[in-house]
Parts: structure tokens; C-alpha cells; sequence
């Protein structure tokens, strides 16, 4: 008997449609003859299986299963892809805990830790990992804080950014006191909390891993060269970026990264892909950006660039993610 799978995606996030070509990468990558594959879009209140025919068939919460052509189905496994809320941070994952549905990504601590930029960072700091100083402007108190005594604690220039989400929306690299305000009151339409963050010069590279009960990757790492001003959502989805892999940086520093990558994946008690961001700055320092628990899966996305260039076949990493939950 094959096994179903739904794959998971959409969201009410501005990530909406990067989750969805995510969503279909996964699609073309996972065995067909294996497995019986189904997209569950979640989006404005609405949880719809989309059939073969491209009709949509509404989810029963209480189960997660849905009717195809007159038969019940509830698929056996769902792989998450909802960058952003709510399969991000870890809202999706106790749901699927819930209803005792294996699922594809870390579990509901991981996930919501990782969700929050400024928790992680701290945590992560705590573990003696280097991160950016950093402080965090909540909704409703972004003015008891001046402009003045953000800028003297973390200089310019400093980045701006929603404290939850992903793919750059709402993020800003700020270079004067004048841009500071305008660049909090855009991250803040994004999400309740902002963090304000130090500007790190260096190197950004990117790494992903996954380990099963049988299996442990850490992929080659992945340089990444933009002409923007940072790795904005145009570098990330239209193309103005360098994607170079394996990266150009010393053997001995790629050595560290991935013992780190595997470190943190083991630590946080990580599962299926985590991709990690990080800037390598002035003598070597390895600084760490950010964790991402569900990372991009188009064809020309980070991980399936790194898998192809570790020499391993995307369509059999699927399948040691599904398989490693039964």
C-alpha cells in the first residue's frame, strides 16, 4: 500500500506564494511511485486538498482528512512548507501532535523558537554561538525607545526587521537616524515585535543538514553574492543574486560550519531539512544569522542546489524524511 502525503502550504503571511512554489518543487521531487501525493493549501480561514483535477475538497480539522471522489482520505504524513506562520512556528506542528499526524519539520518548541529571530538569538548566544548584537521594539512601545539611544547601542548601520517571519519582507538596512523610524514602522506591518540588529560585514554562506535514524547529511555550503544592498526578497526569488556552491571560503572554515550546522541541529533537537544562515566576518568569525526549519524548496532553492552538489538524489532525502517517522 502506498503511503499518502499531504504536502502542506499557503499561509495568510506574505510568504503565501513563495510556501506554494515551494509546494510544488516538493511535489515533482517525492517518489510517485512511492507515494500518493496530495497539496493542502491553508489560506483565509480555508483548508483545501487540491485534487487531481484541480477541483478543492475542504479539510476536516478534526482529522485532517477529506473526501476524493466519494472515499474518505487522511493522508498518512504531511510535509510542512508553510514558510511564516502558521507551519513556521509551531502552530501546525501541535496541531499535528494533536491528531497524531508525522509530519516533516522540528517539533513545536523548535519550531516557535526558531520562528523568533530575538529568542533565538539570545539562546543561541547563551550556547556560546556568535550572534549580532540586537534589541527588540514590541507594538505599542516602539516610541518609549529614541531614535538616539537605539543607534547608540547598535550603530549604523543596523538591519530592521519583523522579529518573526521570513523571506526579507518588512527587513531594512538602515544607514541614517532619519531612515531609522520609517524602516520600525514598516517591519512593525509585519509582525507585533521588530528587532533592530548590528550591521556585520563578511561573508554570507548557508548550510543545510538532515539526519534520520540511519542517515546524517550536512550539505555543502553555499556562498551568497548580491549586488543589493542585502539578501533582499529580489535576491532571494528574481534572480539578482550569485549563488555559488561550494562556497569560496577555506577549507578549515567550511569544516567549522558544518560541525557547527550538525551541533545545532543535535542541540535544538532539530528534524527533516534545516538550512542555517551565516556571515563569516574578520579572522574566520563564524556569525550566525538565522535557522530556518522550513527552508525553501524550489528547484533552484538553496537545499536542492546543495543535495545535487553533495552528490545525493533529492527524491531519495524525501523519502528518508517521510520513512524516518514510521
Amino acid at each position: 500500500m502506498k503511503r499518502t502525503i499531504a504536502i502542506v502550504c499557503g499561509g495568510d503571511t506574505s510568504e503565501h506564494d513563495v510556501s506554494m512554489r515551494s509546494a510544488a518543487g516538493i511535489e515533482t521531487f517525492l517518489d510517485q511511485e512511492r507515494y500518493i501525493v496530495y497539496k493542502v493549501e491553508i489560506h483565509a480561514g480555508k483548508w483545501e486538498a487540491i485534487l487531481e483535477d484541480g477541483r478543492r475538497a475542504p479539510v476536516d480539522r478534526n482529522d485532517f482528512s477529506f473526501s476524493v471522489r466519494g472515499e474518505r482520505v487522511r493522508p498518512d504524513f504531511a510535509y510542512i512548507t508553510i514558510h511564516g506562520a502558521p507551519g513556521e512556528n509551531g502552530v501546525l506542528q501541535g496541531y499535528f501532535d494533536l491528531i497524531n499526524m508525522p509530519y516533516s519539520t522540528c517539533n513545536l518548541l523548535v519550531e516557535a523558537m526558531t520562528y523568533d529571530k530575538f529568542v533565538l538569538n539570545n539562546y543561541m548566544r547563551a550556547l556560546g554561538v556568535k550572534v549580532a548584537d540586537s534589541l527588540l521594539i514590541k507594538r505599542g512601545h516602539d516610541h518609549e525607545v529614541s531614535d538616539q539611544d537605539i543607534i547608540g547601542r547598535i550603530g549604523l548601520p543596523c538591519f530592521v526587521k519583523p522579529a518573526s517571519g521570513g523571506s526579507s519582507f518588512g527587513t531594512t538596512k538602515v544607514k541614517s537616524a532619519e531612515a531609522l523610524r520609517p524602516a520600525i514602522d514598516l517591519a512593525l506591518k509585519e509582525g507585533e515585535d521588530v528587532m533592530v540588529e548590528a550591521f556585520m560585514q563578511g561573508t554570507e554562506i548557508t548550510c543545510g543538514c538532515y539526519k534520520t535514524k540511519t542517515v546524517s547529511h550536512v550539505f555543502p555550503i553555499t556562498e551568497v553574492v548580491t549586488t543589493n544592498e542585502f539578501f533582499d526578497y529580489d535576491a532571494k526569488y528574481n534572480g539578482q543574486v550569485q549563488e555559488i556552491t561550494p562556497a569560496r571560503i577555506p577549507d578549515s572554515v567550511r569544516d567549522r560550519v558544518q560541525q557547527l550546522t550538525s551541533t545545532i541541529y543535535d542541540v535544538l533537537g532539530c528534524s527533516g531539512i534545516i538550512r542555517i544562515d551565516y556571515i563569516i566576518t574578520e579572522g574566520n568569525t563564524i556569525n550566525l544569522l538565522e535557522i530556518n526549519t522550513t527552508p525553501g524548496m524550489t528547484v533552484t532553492s538553496f537545499i536542492p542546489q546543495q543535495v545535487r552538489a553533495a552528490g545525493l538524489d533529492i527524491k531519495q532525502v524525501m523519502t528518508d524524511i517521510i520513512e524516518d517517522k514510521f
